[in-house]
């Protein structure tokens, strides 16, 4: 059996939907988190994804975030990338991404 390489837990609030990631962003993982979030509704709705306990995330993960991105903005939604760990930011500036994103601290609970 293989370890769990990532953990996705999602909480819809009244204003705010919240995702969060603990684990791997990668090409085996990102599937998990895109058939999760394809069945919330984003329409005028902000989305927290919270990744603060991301340990990893290749181009993988970026193509997931820039997809869900582009998604939200259809919808006339937000995608807020919360707590965002030092190695991913680090792939969004090696790819001059880190400025498409809303970023914030870590969602307190």
């Amino acid at each position: 059996m293989l370890p769990i390489r990532l953990n996705l837990d999602v909480r819809v609030q009244p204003d705010v939907t919240v995702v969060t990631l603990a684990g791997e962003l990668d090409m085996t993982t990102c599937p998990d988190v895109t058939r999760a979030t394809d069945t919330l509704a984003l329409k005028g709705r902000t989305l927290a994804l919270d990744l603060s306990a991301v340990t990893h995330m290749d181009s993988s993960g970026l193509n997931m975030l820039l997809t869900l991105r582009n998604r939200a903005r259809s919808e006339h939604g937000v995608l807020h990338l919360c707590g965002v760990p030092r190695q991913a930011l680090r792939v969004l500036d090696l790819t001059g991404t880190r400025s498409l994103f809303n970023l914030r601290p870590c969602l307190t609970p």
